[in-house]
């Protein structure tokens, strides 16, 4: 820790310096690449030492050739990106990699200082304030969906304006319909011609729909993984479970998070029967805050069942036609539309998993996420399942509370 905190100050010390803190990250990202290349966390199965390494080459890939990215946030439809080699960097981990090197108090008092808000989501702000600071070199093309998050819209819009950069805004209807499927349809057919003339290449529509095909095989197995993940103890870390966050939405359907899949399986077909308490979350897990990972990084006790989060989507996507079968998928996401959809998800999950117990992490800015509480709280109840939420911040460590955080975890983990 001592060694991070010194190379955080280095960086902090430099904020005026852009050049220099980008070799500074680039350089942090690569030495984190190769340790986890060569010292595998031997508590870790072999998946999640995959994931480890892909998650981080992901992030490090994206910025090193920013002419070849794509800023997204985690509900966009990549697999056009993925079709055509282009690299996406998404907001969320971006973020959340900053905060791993402890700059994310900086990045978030920049984007204030410029005008943002201090309500507004802080996986934003912190992105903001590296665009701000010119750490992030601006990308070739941006798109995000009005789905999910409100904040998506006004971010990407500021970013694109401040960059010059071509943005597209996906418009996803919060109900399923013939007519809906086909106004999605028309607009992904849109960032298809966007994509082709930005990056002055052709999209191969067998690739795309083999793209389709891997992500069809991918789900498939993350299925099989839910039949095990109520009898089996698997996933021993805050951080594994939001590297999840890589391999079910921005890059699924690359060849890599399908054979991470495959072990994933094979990794829990052989994992210990369970044993302590199982919890599930609900969306987001606070992977920085202290009280949770003293509870919940590999200890024998606690252990993660999964987040709602990572299952917002488990059916097929028609093959023949993607342009259709990947606007229903963004229209059925459960996290689009009425909370009714995101229960109807969380209870499915809920009652295959079998969890001890539900947390919901209300993230500080995250609206979505803060209203639908006392809903997701009625159903624990009638689920006959203990339910505890929290407010706190998954990226800026400022905002959590630690000492009453850790009387109210501590408490309900007691009753269980």
């Amino acid at each position: 820790m001592d060694t991070i905190r010194i190379y955080t100050n280095i960086i902090k010390e430099n904020m005026d310096r852009p050049e220099k803190v980008n070799k500074l990250i680039n350089f942090g990202l690569t030495a984190a690449y190769y340790y986890v290349s060569f010292f595998k966390d031997k508590r870790i199965p072999k998946s999640l030492n995959y994931l480890n390494k892909y998650s981080i080459k992901s992030i490090k890939d994206s910025l090193a050739n920013p002419q070849n990215s794509a800023w997204v946030n985690l509900f966009a439809p990549s697999e056009f990106l993925i079709a055509m080699d282009i690299k996406p960097l998404f907001i969320e981990a971006y973020s959340s990699f900053m905060s791993g090197f402890f700059i994310e108090d900086y990045l978030v008092d920049t984007a204030e200082s410029r005008g943002m808000s201090n309500t507004l989501c802080s996986y934003h702000k912190t992105f903001i304030g590296a665009s701000e600071l010119n750490i992030l070199k601006k990308p070739k093309f941006m798109m995000t969906t009005s789905m999910i998050c409100d904040a998506n819209i006004p971010t990407f819009k500021y970013l694109s304006k401040k960059h010059g950069v071509p943005l597209y805004i996906i418009d996803i209807p919060y109900k399923y319909s013939k007519d809906a499927v086909v106004y999605v349809k028309k607009q992904l057919l849109e960032v298809a011609e966007k994509l082709e003339e930005v990056f002055n290449r052709k999209l191969d529509t067998d690739k795309l729909r083999e793209v389709v095909k891997t992500e069809n095989k991918t789900r498939a197995l993350m299925r099989e993984y839910l039949n095990y993940a109520g009898e089996k103890r698997f996933l021993p870390t805050m951080t594994f479970e939001m590297y999840m966050l890589f391999a079910s939405h921005v890059f699924i359907g690359s060849k890599e998070v399908l054979h991470f899949y495959e072990m994933l399986v094979e990794d829990i077909k052989r994992a210990p029967e369970r044993s302590g308490k199982s919890i599930f979350f609900i969306h987001l897990l606070p992977m920085f805050e202290k009280n949770f990972k003293d509870y919940f990084n590999f200890n024998d006790k606690f252990h993660i069942a999964g987040s709602d989060l990572n299952y917002d989507f488990l059916e097929e996507i028609d093959e023949n036609d993607p342009f259709k079968g990947i606007a229903e998928k963004l229209i059925l996401n459960s996290f689009n539309g009425e909370i009714n959809r995101k229960v109807a998800r969380i209870r499915e999950l809920i009652e295959k998993i079998k969890p001890d117990g539900i947390i919901q992490f209300c993230h500080l800015g995250c609206k979505q996420s803060m209203g639908g509480t006392f809903i997701i709280k009625n159903l624990a109840s009638e689920l006959g399942i203990p339910f505890l939420y929290l407010d706190g911040d998954c990226v800026d460590k400022r905002n959590n509370q630690e000492g009453q955080n850790r009387t109210r975890l501590e408490a309900f983990l007691e009753m269980l």
